[in-house]
């Protein structure tokens, strides 16, 4: 008798242990995020984002402290986020951070080049959506020039999110689904193709209305839109 009960609780036992395990590998993982307090590489990442889009004026020192919550608090309203202060997921993705940017490993550069692709191509299907496919590649040519141009921020999320610089990220088109096309031509636009000519600027005239960007020299049309130096 006491064999059989104690072959019950250990029986038991090892199916509570079972169950525990199971929950654990269920719950889903806890998306990282910065907060004031934090610091490291990724935080002076943020900082330096956050400072060459005109966000921050601090020193990129790696410390989150309270100057990098407000200039993250900035970034967020005019980005259409929880104004919090803090750097999560959504803030991350906005900023153009890679997800494991801090688990130091070799991929992090591959995970970078497939965000830029993602971020790339997110911008080209907002902007560009029912244009020629030259014209698509041609918009996303316009931002990685930018890229190269000392005029603007070094980097393609630093590009795509400087206050003002698209339409579509006050508009909201940059939310909408992703063409397959826009796909495409980010690939086409990042493996150099540039029907665009080297222009660093495009407008539709049919809804430009700053006369700043009628001055700029001309380059070349498609579709919809005029491409300039």
């Amino acid at each position: 008798m006491q064999k059989r009960k104690l072959t019950a609780a250990l029986a038991l036992l090892f199916a509570l242990n079972i169950f525990v395990i199971a929950l654990i590998q269920a719950k889903p993982a806890q998306a990282e995020s910065y907060r004031q307090g934090a610091s490291g590489d990724v935080v002076r990442t943020i900082q330096t984002k956050l400072k060459n889009w005109g966000y921050y004026f601090g020193s990129v020192d790696g410390i989150y402290g309270s100057a990098t919550a407000e200039a993250v608090k900035f970034f967020q309203r005019k980005n259409g986020l929880t104004a919090d202060g803090v750097a999560g997921s959504a803030t991350l993705e906005k900023l153009g951070i890679p997800k494991n940017a801090s688990s130091g490993s070799n991929s992090s550069g591959t995970s970078a080049q497939s965000n830029d692709l993602y971020l790339l191509a997110k911008v080209i299907s907002a902007e560009a959506r029912g244009e020629p496919y030259s014209g698509q590649v041609a918009v996303g040519a316009v931002i990685l020039n930018r890229i190269k141009h000392p005029s603007f921020p070094s980097s393609l999320s630093g590009v795509v999110y400087q206050p003002g610089a698209f339409t579509c990220m006050a508009d909201g088109q940059i939310n909408q689904p992703i063409a397959d096309s826009a796909y495409r031509a980010a690939k086409d636009a990042m493996n150099g193709s540039d029907p665009s000519g080297g222009s660093i600027y495009y407008f539709n005239p049919a809804t430009a209305t700053s006369a700043w960007i009628w001055s700029r020299p001309l380059i070349t049309i498609i579709g919809k839109h005029r491409f300039c130096s």
